[in-house]
């Protein structure tokens, strides 16, 4: 009887759900007393009908004597008292499941928003490196074009084009493992040795297991592009890109070293760096990994620049 008199208790709670809250606090305890008066009676209807004529039961409420019509009232209060408590408890755990679901809703759909935010930060941070590279790509090309080096200009075109091809085809939310990685920018330095040819050089030490780890597409690319603006470039007599990576304890370490200048750091820091290339790297990593990467610069051993990466 209790459980089908909840059923329309139920749909009154869901009716005042938008209403002020004491309107809602006013119908949860009037809603669950109305329930509970219900069912009491109902009981006593039963009781009545067919358990209070029972001939012991009914020698036993004699022999009360006097005391029988105060049984019978505190019989009644204390059973209205309990259903009213047995309702109410009925109607919190309705109250404590809804609530539970909305807010369970609310933080799905809070996480949703999160994750379109987070994505929408990552595709803006990729997609930022290329009209970065390719104002400085641009720039060699024109400046061949003007030099009338019309077969490095067209050469460098081309590859341009293989790398913009490769750039178009990746997901900017996908990793790519290490090896591809190798890969694009094995691309991107044909283009720079249209310019440098034999001045760029490039040395790669990577363990086999370092080979298949997932890092974000043309994560090296941008510290690649300064170490040559900042290191080869600089030099008559140019210099050597040094890519080394490992994996320790379940952690890539990757390594990207010149031999160029080298930069006056602080606290690990270039003061001066205004450019696009290490932000834009930072804030790729802080976004993808949070405190769960590190990125460092130091000095290479003689002279240079070192950036490590965990």
């Amino acid at each position: 009887i209790a459980i089908v008199l909840t059923l329309p208790l139920r749909y009154f709670f869901r009716y005042i759900g938008d209403r002020p809250l004491w309107l809602r606090v006013a119908g949860f305890l009037g809603g669950s007393y109305v329930v509970a008066y219900a069912w009491i009676s109902a009981r006593m209807f039963i009781y009545e009908r067919w358990f209070e004529h029972d001939a012991e039961l009914t020698a036993w409420v004699k022999s009360l004597g006097p005391a029988a019509e105060l049984y019978h009232k505190v019989s009644f209060y204390e059973s209205q008292v309990s259903s009213w408590v047995t309702i109410l408890a009925w109607s919190s755990l309705y109250f404590a499941i809804k609530h539970y679901r909305v807010f369970q809703d609310v933080r799905e759909s809070a996480l949703r928003s999160a994750a379109m935010a987070h994505e929408a930060q990552l595709k803006m941070l990729r997609y930022q490196l290329n009209p970065h590279f390719l104002f400085n790509t641009l720039n060699a090309i024109s400046t061949l074009v003007l030099e009338r080096e019309t077969e490095g200009a067209n050469r460098m075109v081309t590859r341009l084009s293989s790398f913009l091809r490769y750039s178009l085809d990746n997901d900017p939310m996908q990793k790519v493992t290490l090896r591809q990685e190798i890969e694009a920018l094995k691309l991107y330095l044909d283009i720079e040795k249209v310019r440098f040819e034999e001045r760029l050089r490039l040395e790669l030490d990577i363990e086999p297991e370092a080979e298949g780890a997932l890092i974000p597409s043309l994560l090296l690319q941008p510290l690649v592009e300064n170490a040559i603006k900042y290191a080869i470039a600089r030099s008559e007599t140019g210099g050597c890109l040094r890519i080394a990576a490992r994996v320790f304890a379940g952690e890539l370490l990757l390594e990207l070293s010149d031999d160029g200048p080298g930069a006056a750091l602080v606290d690990g820091e270039i003061p001066s760096a205004r450019g696009v290339g290490l932000r834009n790297t930072r804030e790729r990593l802080q976004a993808l990994y949070g405190n769960g990467h590190s990125f460092r610069l130091g000095n290479t051993v003689t002279h240079g620049l070192t950036v490590n990466i965990r």
